[in-house]
């Protein structure tokens, strides 16, 4: 469904309406899609199904590569549509839309690796596994990422010979509609990709009740994706679950401090700390701890906030009031009951011009209790505790200590002591002097609370390919 089509029809539709996170302006509208806009969009991307799956992997995926070179065309464009409803700073738009480009591009570079098996079989004559579309699938994007994540879930799902159904955010639908459109400019037929605008408790939840999906994939909080799997055990329907994380950042005493420090910042700070694999924690060899701690804060209060749209921002707002107020709510309850210290940060800021914004500040705080809510639950937006560990032992068994284990990082300059590491932790993903930044080459996806199944890598077709096996005697 492009971005016209989601403005035609009846005007007297109840309407989604997209405000700038910084400024409480108007952004733009677009129809708030319910049950039978799911079901609409679910029978025509069937409909658009069967002509789809009959093209060659090679020429879907030359598709994907054409819609890349539309986008980056238009990078600057996109990049201001991004910023004005989600909020990040316009550097990190921009980096964002060459992400999705970068995603189009490897998909089409990888597309002509979809192929079956055949073998001769003494005792059975010959053998061949098919590999087929698993028919229309559904993807449930997140606000945060929103043109990133997008690009991770439709691109396998179309290469692979699919048509898909999109429920985007309700206060991130723009950037993904337009993207959409351009994806049909580059030869996508018009049906494959449909977007459904609507709210999670409407749009939703009817795309997680169709039974007739073959195959579901939703990325956001644990609490939602509790919900969706509960809704596809009812459907039997396939799932991935990208859920949340609180992720560690171990900094060893032998680690670059600098380095680690100017590392915790853009890994947490990053799109106001709204990030599944942010650094939510940093974990400190309490021998280092103090030298550590005064760089960190150094570089955090360097931070410039404000409108994402204008030069030298370093960090926008959070995207949306519930977000700030969260953030608020539990940093205010740590820090009053005397949970914990405040080293910076720690509260809205002052100036006229944050007062119609989702603005906080960024916050750096120490000293919390083992069972601080701060270190706890995954806290989405620019608030990083700094604990103190004894030995690498001690860190990893505190980075391992809570329910998730999406990311994590290890900073350190010997090899054993990152190897040690990264077969220890709990997570899906550990980066080594690094933290955050994710090619689409590589399996991505948590354990624990953090979700089931892999996107991107060489595995991302698989949960949108079914295999047939034929046996022929002669």
């Amino acid at each position: 469904m492009r971005e016209e089509d989601m403005h035609a029809g009846d005007s007297s539709a109840e309407t989604i309406r997209v405000l700038n996170p910084a400024t409480g302006d108007l952004v733009g509208e677009v129809p708030a899609g319910g049950t039978a806009a799911v079901a609409a969009a679910v029978d025509a991307a069937e409909t658009a199904l069967a002509g789809w799956a009959k093209r060659d992997p090679r020429q879907r995926g030359k598709i994907l590569g054409e819609g890349a070179r539309i986008i980056r065309t238009q990078t600057d464009a996109l990049a201001a549509l991004l910023t004005a409803e989600q909020g990040k700073p316009l550097h990190e738009a921009r980096n964002e839309i060459l992400g999705c480009a970068n995603v189009l591009e490897y998909y089409h570079s990888v597309s002509g690796s979809i192929r079956g098996e055949c073998m001769p079989l003494s005792s059975y004559g010959l053998a061949y596994v098919l590999k087929e579309p698993v028919g229309v699938c559904g993807a449930i994007i997140p606000w945060n990422m929103p043109v990133l994540i997008f690009a991770w879930k439709v691109c396998p799902a179309l290469v692979a010979g699919n048509s898909i159904v999109v429920k985007p955010a309700s206060s991130t639908p723009l950037t993904t509609l337009r993207i959409a459109g351009m994806m049909e400019a580059a030869g996508l037929p018009q049906g494959v990709l449909q977007v459904v605008a609507g709210s999670g408790e409407t749009a939703g939840a009817a795309l997680a009740a169709t039974p007739s999906l073959g195959h579901l994939s939703f990325t956001g909080d644990t609490k939602t994706g509790v919900a969706v799997s509960r809704a596809v055990g009812h459907t039997g329907v396939p799932v991935t679950l990208e859920l949340g994380g609180s992720d560690a950042m171990i900094v060893c005493r032998d680690a670059d401090l600098h380095a680690a420090a100017a590392g915790a910042v853009a890994g947490r700070f990053y799109n106001c700390g709204q990030t599944c694999t942010a650094v939510k924690r940093v974990i400190v060899d309490a021998s280092v701890k103090e030298e550590f701690t005064r760089v960190l804060c150094e570089k955090t209060a360097g931070i410039v906030v404000g409108d994402g749209s204008r030069k030298g921002v370093g960090m926008g707002p959070l995207n949306n009031a519930p977000a700030r107020d969260g953030i608020c709510r539990m940093t205010d309850a740590c820090l009053s009951g005397s949970e914990g210290t405040l080293l910076c940060g720690g509260g809205v800021p002052d100036g006229a011009h944050y007062e119609k914004g989702f603005f906080y500040e960024p916050t750096v705080v120490a000293d919390l209790p083992d069972d601080s809510e701060l270190l706890n639950t995954e806290v989405f937006g620019p608030v990083l505790p700094v604990i103190s560990a004894d030995s690498l032992d001690d860190a990893i068994r505190i980075a391992n200590s809570t329910r998730y284990g999406l990311g994590a990082s290890v900073w350190t300059r010997d090899i054993k002591t990152a190897m040690t590491a990264s077969s220890q932790l709990d997570a899906g993903v550990v980066w080594v002097n690094q933290h955050l930044r994710l090619p689409p080459d590589v399996p991505f996806g948590g354990m624990k609370a953090s979700g089931t199944g892999r996107e991107n890598g060489s595995g991302a077709f698989e949960p949108y390919l079914r295999s047939k096996t034929v046996l022929v005697k002669a």
